[in-house]
């Protein structure tokens, strides 16, 4: 987070929904402890990723009351240039990441996507797919390096309000963290969809050939709810 984001949570861009919903979690002690260990951070020299701008990208593009999907991912891209706030996407002019090749694989297959030049996802995002990782910041070049510092809990936060306020949200969880972390979600009043992880990995383990798009725009048909336009333009600009 930024300095003024650190002094005023209101100087953190995310949708007003979302600004609402959250206001008790930016004021808890966790949550303040949080913000004080990026900037100490920040402070020891260390670099963080997404920039303090982008770290809530993902809650201000994609308010409450337009979420329709959404993909549950793990931390951010620890490479320089990679991270800006949605899980799986990369700014344009960076290499697509090997996880999101085979999302554009499954893409393709499913519904005969046509992969583009770029990783960007930003226009999935402007339709209502949340691309919502567990922990939001990450040490440049240290995976997993903010794990368990209270980000863990601001994200079940925001499950838990689609899982309770909205109904008939269609939930990805691609692996076991994913799933473990959507346990919670009724699945009476949404959908929640389950495969292995599109990492290289575990993509040929049942992630390919699981229809996840297809069955997600069905379903928001079914209940009366236009379907995602999966298909990413071939070039774009930075605009996420």
């Amino acid at each position: 987070m930024t300095e003024a984001a650190v002094n005023s949570p209101r100087e953190i861009r995310l949708a007003d929904s979302w600004k609402r919903a959250l206001s008790d979690e930016f004021s808890a002690d966790y949550m303040v402890q949080l913000r004080n260990f990026l900037l100490q951070e920040k402070r020891a020299g260390k670099k963080v990723y997404p920039p303090g701008d982008e770290i809530f990208s993902a809650l201000d593009l994609t308010s409450i009351e337009n979420t329709k999907v959404v993909i549950l991912g793990q931390d951010p891209y620890h490479g320089a240039g990679q991270a800006h706030g949605l899980c799986f996407s990369v700014k344009p002019g960076v290499d697509i990441p090997p996880s999101l090749l085979n999302i554009y694989k499954e893409l393709q297959a499913d519904l005969g996507f046509s992969p583009p030049s770029h990783g960007c996802l930003s226009a999935w995002a402007r339709q209502g797919v949340l691309l919502l990782n567990a922990v939001l910041t990450v040490e440049a070049h240290k995976a997993a390096s903010h794990q368990g510092k209270g980000w863990e809990r601001f994200t079940d936060r925001i499950i838990d309000v689609l899982n309770n306020d909205k109904q008939g949200v269609v939930f990805l969880l691609w692996g076991s963290y994913a799933q473990k972390k959507g346990s919670m979600i009724d699945r009476n009043r949404h959908l929640v969809l389950q495969s292995p992880h599109p990492s290289p990995l575990s993509a040929s383990r049942g992630f390919f050939g699981n229809k996840h798009f297809s069955r997600t725009n069905d379903y928001l048909l079914a209940n009366g709810e236009s379907p995602i336009d999966w298909q990413l333009a071939q070039h774009t600009e930075l605009d996420g």
